[in-house]
C-alpha cells in the first residue's frame, strides 16, 4: 500500500486495512482481529509465541528459537510440546495459509505489511522520510503523527518471556526516536508554542536525551521565553555533571550562544514569511491499554457501550458499592472505552483524578492538560478556573470526543471536566454514587461472580493447572473476596511459579 493510499485512509479513521481478513497489532497488547471482530489469542505465553512470530517479519522461526523467546534459560519440561499446542491453537483462528510449518519451524506469512500495525507505522514514517527530502515537511509531519497514534500504551504488553522484553525495548526507543522526528519537524512548521508543553513532558520523562532539551530550548525561544530556554540549558548542564561528570554535546552550547546572542536565523521557520501557520486540529488518544483477559461483565459493557454511542445520555458514571475498591471499577470503563472508541473519532481523553488518595487532581490543573493535549497553545489558555472550562467546553464543540475521568472524588470535581458539546461523551468512576449529576446514568459494580472470578483466574494462569486443581483454584478465587484485582494479583503470581 503506497503512502498516499495509508494517509487518506487514516484521515477518515481507518487503520490501514481493508475491514476484511485479520490484522494484527503488537504496539501496544498483542491483539488480532478478523473481519473487524477481536480473536481471542490465548495465555500470555501463547501470544509471546504469537507476537515473535509476528515481529519476524515473515522469516521462519525454529522450535528452539521460539521456545527461548518464551521461556529464556527455563523451559518447561515439555517445552516442545507446548509450543506445538500454541501452534496449532493460532492455526484454528486464523486463515489456513497464514501461521505455516517450514523447514522445521514455524512462519506467518501476511499478506502485505500494513495487516500489523508495526508494519503500517514503518511505512508511514518511510513515506515522511521521503516526503521531508523532498520538502514537503507538513506532509511529512502528519504521516509521522498518524504512525506514532498507532501506540497503544507499551508495545507488547503484558507479554513474558526475553525475547518479548528486548522487543519491548527496541520498539520503545523507536518510538521516541520518530518522536523526536516529529516534533523536529513541528518547530519547522512553526508550532513552537505548541510543542513546548509536549517537549516540557517529555524532557522530564528523558532527563538524559539531550536532543530533547535542545529542541526544548528552540521551542522556548521561538515562543518568545528567552530566559526559559537558558534555564533548560543551565539545567541540562548541571544534570550532566551531577549525573554523568559531563558537559552539555556541542551542538546545545553551540544554541545556548546563539540565544544569547539573539540570533534572527534561529526564529526562521518554513512558515514564519507567511501569516501563520495552518491550524491542524489534534486527536488526542490517551487512553490506557485494555487488559487482554478481560473477565465478565459481557452484558454491562454492551449496556454502556450502547449508551456512549447512542447519545442518549452524554455522561455515564461508573460507581462502586462505597468503600470498595479493587473491584474492577477501571478495567471496565477502559475497556468500555476501547470499545466505543470508533465512535469517537476526534479522540479520547483520559485522567486519574486521584479521588481516593489524600491530594485529588485540581479541575483547573486538568483542563490545561486537556486543553493542550486537543492542541491549545499554551500561550491562550487562561489563568480562570471559569474561563478554562468555557474554552474547553468551546474547543469540543463540534467534535466527538471520548473522555474518561478516572477515580473521581465527587461530582464538585467532576463537573467542570464534562464536556458540553452534543456528540462528547465523558465516562466516570468513582467510589461513591454520583447521584449529584442528575444527567448521568448509574450503574453500581459489586464483586464477581464465582464462575466470572474462575474464568479470570484461569485465563491468567491457565486452563490445565486449574483444570487439574480446580477445588483449590476457586479456594483462592473465594479467599480474594470474588475482587477483580486481589484474583488478578493472585493469579499472576502462580503464574510466575512454573511448578
Amino acid at each position: 500500500m503506497t503512502t498516499e493510499a495509508i494517509e487518506s485512509d487514516a484521515s477518515d479513521g481507518s487503520d490501514g486495512s481493508d475491514g476484511s481478513g485479520v490484522r494484527f497489532s503488537v504496539l501496544g497488547p498483542v491483539r488480532a482481529w478478523r473481519d473487524g471482530e477481536p480473536l481471542a489469542s490465548g495465555s500470555p505465553q501463547q501470544r509471546a509465541l504469537l507476537a515473535a512470530l509476528l515481529l519476524r517479519d515473515g522469516r521462519t522461526a525454529t522450535a528452539p528459537e521460539l521456545i527461548d523467546a518464551i521461556w529464556g534459560d527455563a523451559p518447561p519440561s515439555q517445552a516442545l510440546a507446548v509450543v506445538r499446542t500454541y501452534v496449532s491453537r493460532l492455526r484454528k483462528r486464523f486463515t489456513p495459509d497464514l501461521l505455516v510449518s517450514d523447514a522445521g519451524g514455524y512462519a506467518i506469512r501476511l499478506p502485505r505489511p500494513e495487516v500489523l500495525d508495526l508494519g503500517l507505522a514503518r511505512t508511514l514514517a518511510a513515506g515522511a522520510d521521503k516526503a521531508r527530502a523532498a520538502g514537503d515537511r507538513t506532509r511529512a509531519r502528519n504521516l509521522l503523527a498518524r504512525a506514532l497514534d498507532l501506540w497503544d500504551g507499551e508495545p507488547l504488553a503484558g507479554i513474558p518471556g526475553p525475547y518479548a522484553e528486548t522487543e519491548r525495548t527496541r520498539l520503545s526507543e523507536w518510538r521516541l526516536q520518530l518522536l523526536e522526528t516529529r516534533l523536529d519537524l513541528d518547530l519547522e512548521v512553526g508550532q513552537h508554542a505548541e510543542a513546548v508543553s509536549e517537549l516540557t513532558a517529555l524532557t522530564a520523562a528523558h532527563p538524559l536525551q539531550e536532543r530533547l532539551r535542545e529542541l526544548l530550548m528552540l521551542a522556548l525561544y521561538r515562543s518568545g521565553r528567552q530566559a526559559e530556554a537558558l534555564a533548560v540549558y543551565a539545567d541540562t548542564r548541571r544534570l550532566l555533571a551531577d549525573e554523568l561528570g559531563v558537559d552539555p554535546r556541542p551542538e546545545l552550547s553551540a544554541l545556548q550562544q546563539r540565544i544569547l546572542n539573539a540570533d534572527a536565523e534561529l526564529a526562521h521557520t518554513e512558515h514564519s514569511e507567511h501569516s501563520a501557520p495552518p491550524s491542524i486540529q489534534v486527536r488526542p488518544a490517551q487512553l490506557p491499554g485494555t487488559v487482554p483477559d478481560f473477565t465478565g461483565a459481557a452484558d454491562r459493557v454492551q449496556e454502556l457501550r450502547d449508551i456512549l454511542v447512542s447519545g442518549e445520555s452524554q455522561v455515564v458514571a461508573v460507581s462502586a458499592l462505597a468503600g470498595i475498591g479493587g473491584v474492577g471499577k477501571t478495567t471496565l470503563a477502559v475497556h468500555v472505552a476501547h470499545a466505543a472508541r470508533p465512535h469517537f473519532p476526534d479522540g479520547q481523553l483520559y485522567v486519574d483524578l486521584q479521588g481516593a488518595g489524600s491530594r485529588p487532581a485540581e479541575p483547573t490543573a486538568v483542563l490545561g492538560a486537556f486543553l493542550r493535549a486537543l492542541g491549545t497553545p499554551n500561550a491562550v489558555i487562561p489563568d480562570s478556573p471559569a474561563e478554562r472550562a468555557a474554552l474547553y467546553r468551546s474547543t469540543l464543540d463540534g467534535r466527538r470526543v471520548l473522555v474518561l475521568l478516572d477515580n473521581a472524588r465527587d461530582a464538585a470535581q467532576v463537573r467542570p471536566l464534562l464536556p458540553g458539546a452534543p456528540g462528547c461523551a465523558a465516562l466516570i468512576t468513582s467510589r461513591v454514587r454520583m447521584t449529584a449529576l442528575h444527567e448521568a446514568h448509574l450503574v453500581d459494580l459489586g464483586v464477581m461472580s464465582p464462575e466470572e472470578a474462575l474464568q479470570l483466574f484461569t485465563r491468567i494462569v491457565g486452563a490445565e493447572r486449574v483444570g487439574a486443581e480446580r477445588q483449590a483454584a476457586l479456594d483462592v478465587v473465594g479467599a480474594c473476596g470474588f475482587l477483580p484485582l486481589a484474583i488478578r494479583i493472585a493469579a499472576s503470581r502462580l503464574a510466575a511459579r512454573r511448578t
